[in-house]
């Protein structure tokens, strides 16, 4: 019978973020979209003999999370060969790691952490000294990638990739070497971070079986954390379609878990251009279906426009090519009528580009294009105007929970108090919606960016913003559900626990609405569903997951071990992390001023305009390496 349900989820307190329906008991769900949403006398009535029930014990259920900007596709690829620091809380346990990874990974392969953490999550308020990593692997090669700033390599990387005295200095970055011009194995992004990737590019790479299998445990990951879908944001060095093998194979054979809208991004300077031609002649806008579909282009549109956010680097400015470049990528797009998300960090990038969006408008019409800008941290007044105008968006992300301490150490806490100002965007009716940027920038997990936009506070303890700027927890939430929707042309098809809507639903292991602000960033899942299937099941609900994958491939993967965030893999085990709590700073001169607590410092209210200076004037050398 067409009103008998497939699975029941009842005995619940249901969110739905339906303003006309917003609590519930129960829901129905019927080939994978929500047939009844109620209370649980009228749900339970469509329950038959096959309908699989789950009583929720009087738990918080919310829509699925969607992120707005995950490299997932290219994160899935590497997933498997990555050591997470993500939400690990001290160096030396993060050092106990990757020693116990760099003892049984087999060589010519790398122990790799890439991205995802910063050093002010760690007690000790530092990263690793190159001495300490040659000292943990004097011959497994390590790559260390911290934000988009710097990279560190011991001694054996340094030898896998052919970095000598001889090597000549990188474009945009910097080989740092010693006395006699040996590399040390510190490389600094200056200001773009292309020597990072390219040098991590080098690394060894899984054969396809493997690539499946990786991507397979990172969408897993990302139920394990109540993430439903995800818009890909593309990435460097993701080539189409030769990188999107594993994911259309995946999605072909019906083994996503994460319903997943791509941008194509541009991958070689001087010949954009080219990309989308290429690509608007060969692949529709929309293509797919409700797992699988394609997004438009970004979040690379020209090189000539990236203005990568390294906050310890002076604003870069764009060159002047950047106009006429980007007017023949957008013209192409608008006239295909692809709608397009643009990487830009500060307001005098986005204001350049948004004086090429209002001209190509003057003769090819934006209106109904779902276009936006990712990031915007700087973002003024005038510039949201101008994007509410011309019928666009802005897609935030919480890499200031990452990087926050270093937008404050170069322009001052003032500067910093709206980086980007969610809360007056949402105030002038714009279309914002929120997501992570992860994997090599920040971490994929939802419930950090949701405390980020929550509490105001970054990963390392700083309070970034005042009160007026942060969000209600509702308001947070629907920038995490339905709000995305828009950015990925999908309004009332999910987002919401609706009668109609995608099934998609997360049990969150806390009541997101009533635990404390401390508390929210440690939230995981104990049930996700996609699409009316479970796909994560933990605790209580662990009985009705059957959707696991096989091991990690190859056997010694991180991910066999450590699992994912906060190594919960150990835990799960008995074994949890001991943090250092009381470890030395290990600057390079003892600090007795402020007790170690650097960002506090700068943002306090020293009588200097030069914080830095005024605390290394002190004494305190924290920020060397």
């Amino acid at each position: 019978m067409a009103d008998i349900a497939d699975l029941i989820l009842h005995r619940g307190r249901i969110t739905t973020l339906n303003r006309s329906q917003p609590t519930a008991q129960a829901v129905a769900i019927r080939n994978g979209r929500f047939l009844r949403v109620g209370d649980d006398v009228e749900v339970m009535a469509l329950a038959g003999p096959q309908t699989k029930i789950i009583d929720l014990h009087g738990r918080r259920v919310l829509p699925g999370l969607i992120d707005n900007h995950l490299h997932i596709i290219r994160g899935g690829l590497n997933f498997n060969l990555e050591l997470r620091w993500d939400g690990m809380r001290s160096l030396a346990d993060a050092m106990a790691m990757l020693k116990r990874q760099v003892d049984i990974t087999p060589a010519p392969q790398w122990v790799r952490v890439v991205g995802g953490f910063t050093e002010h999550q760690f007690a000790e308020k530092r990263l690793p000294t190159l001495e300490e990593l040659n000292a943990v692997a004097p011959d497994t090669p390590v790559f260390i990638l911290h934000l988009y700033d710097r990279a560190l390599l011991n001694g054996a990387a340094l030898r896998a990739v052919g970095y000598t005295r001889d090597t000549p200095e990188p474009p945009g970055g910097q080989i740092l070497r010693d006395a006699v011009g040996n590399p040390t194995g510190l490389l600094l992004a200056k200001p773009n971070a292309s020597i990072l990737y390219a040098t991590l590019a080098k690394g060894p790479k899984l054969p396809l079986e493997y690539q499946l299998n990786s991507t397979r445990h990172f969408m897993r990951e990302l139920n394990r954390l109540g993430v439903t879908g995800a818009i890909d944001a593309g990435g460097g060095f993701q080539n189409y379609p030769e990188d999107y093998e594993v994911i259309e194979r995946l999605a072909k054979e019906q083994q996503l878990t994460i319903r997943l809208a791509y941008n194509l991004f541009t991958q070689k300077p001087k010949q954009e251009k080219e990309d989308f031609l290429r690509w608007t002649a060969g692949s529709a806008y929309k293509q797919g279906d409700d797992y699988f579909r394609h997004n438009g282009a970004g979040e690379m549109l020209v090189f000539s426009a990236a203005d990568f956010e390294d906050f310890r680097e002076p604003r870069p400015d764009m060159s002047e090519a950047m106009e006429g470049d980007l007017e023949e990528v957008v013209r192409i797009l608008a006239q295909n009528r692809w709608p397009w998300r643009m990487h830009a960090t500060y307001d005098e990038t986005i204001s350049r580009a948004l004086d090429v969006f209002e001209k190509v408008n003057q003769d090819v019409p934006l209106e109904g294009l779902n276009w936006f800008f990712d990031h915007a941290e700087t973002i003024s007044e005038r510039s949201m105007d101008r994007i509410a105008k011309l019928g666009g968006g802005v897609a935030v992300q919480h890499r200031m929970a990452y990087q926050g301490e270093y937008f404050v150490e170069r322009y001052g806490p003032n500067a910093a108090e709206a980086t980007p100002p969610v809360a007056k965007m949402l105030a002038k009716g714009m279309k914002v919606s929120a997501g992570t940027d992860a994997t090599r920038v920040a971490s994929y997990n939802p419930w950090v960016s949701l405390a980020w936009l929550v509490t105001g506070k970054t990963v390392g303890g700083l309070q970034l913003y005042p009160q007026r700027n942060c969000l209600d927890r509702e308001a947070a939430l629907r920038l995490w559900t339905e709000n995305v929707t828009w950015f990925s042309n999908e309004v009332g098809k999910k987002g919401r626990i609706e009668t109609g809507m995608l099934a998609d639903l997360v049990v969150p292991d806390r009541d997101f609405f009533a635990c404390a602000e401390s508390e929210i960033i440690d939230t995981t899942a104990l049930l996700t569903v996609v699409g009316g299937k479970v796909v994560w099941g933990a605790g209580e609900f662990a009985a009705h997951d059957d959707s696991a994958p096989p091991p990690a491939m190859p056997d010694w993967s991180p991910v066999r071990r450590f699992r994912g965030y906060g190594a919960w893999g150990e835990q799960e085990e008995g074994r949890p992390p001991q943090a250092a709590m009381q470890q030395a700073c290990a600057c390079a001169t003892a600090c007795n001023v402020h007790g170690h607590a650097h960002a506090k410092s700068w943002a306090s209210n020293a009588p200097v305009s030069d914080f830095k200076s005024f605390w290394g004037a002190l004494g305190c050398a924290c920020w060397a390496v």
